[in-house]
């Protein structure tokens, strides 16, 4: 796992869903960067995507808590 998905992981761990902009600006990781952390992470299992009401352009990002726990056990 990239260096950058580690951190993407550390900010979601709050439980909170946020959205790509979200992610950038908590990070300052370049936008490009996240979008490819954000696959990775979703290609593992790790993420759960979900759909922002406020905002129907825009996807909410929080973390799998079934894969976190298989991967702390």
């Amino acid at each position: 796992m990239p260096p950058s998905a580690k951190l993407i992981i550390k900010v979601l761990e709050s439980g909170s869903f946020l959205t790509q902009k979200e992610i950038i600006n908590k990070t300052y990781l370049p936008s490009r960067t996240v979008r490819y952390a954000l696959t990775r992470l979703k290609e593992e299992n790790l993420l759960v995507k979900k759909f922002c009401f406020p905002d129907a352009r825009q996807s909410l990002y929080g973390l799998n808590p079934v894969s976190l726990k298989m991967i702390t056990a």
